[in-house]
């Protein structure tokens, strides 16, 4: 009876913990970005062996359907923007990390966080409110139509 019990819990727990929009809840988008996570950092990188930022946010977003310019700031000038506050999973989130425009790039994956590869960590989820990049963010991109958004988040 005491097995049962804590199975169960542990399974509640998991369930709960696995919501719409976390890193790791069973989605097309999530898993995606659940098998890249711990790649390391590469310069001009768009493969598993190593990716840059937007060489992984391309990577990810072909592996959905959908193709996405090669560099951030060409990133940038696509799809619609979104508010902070309206943000959702899929959603291209950027920052000024140079002082010269935008220069990184990552995926909105729910919950206040977002993937993307670091220079120093190779590709990892990292919160919005992470003083670093709260202070450098400069705005986020929706490239996913509805559809596209339903189907890459609800499989």
């Amino acid at each position: 009876m005491k097995k049962q019990f804590i199975a169960a819990a542990l399974g509640l727990t998991l369930m709960f913990s696995m919501g719409t929009g976390s890193v790791f809840a069973d989605s097309s988008l999530n898993k995606v970005v659940k098998n890249t996570i711990g790649v390391s950092y590469k310069t001009g990188g768009t493969t598993t062996k190593g990716f840059d930022c937007s060489g992984f946010t391309k990577y990810v977003f072909v592996k959905l359907g959908l193709n996405l310019p090669r560099q951030a700031a060409a990133q940038y000038k696509t799809g619609t923007s979104v508010s902070k506050s309206n943000l959702r999973s899929g959603d291209l989130v950027f920052f000024n990390t140079t002082g010269k425009g935008v220069s990184h790039v990552g995926v909105y994956v729910g919950n206040g966080k977002f993937a993307h590869a670091s220079s120093s960590h190779g590709v990892m989820v990292s919160p919005l409110s992470q003083n670093y990049f709260a202070k450098r963010y400069v705005g986020a991109k929706r490239v996913m139509s509805t559809s596209k958004f339903k189907a890459a988040t609800y499989n």
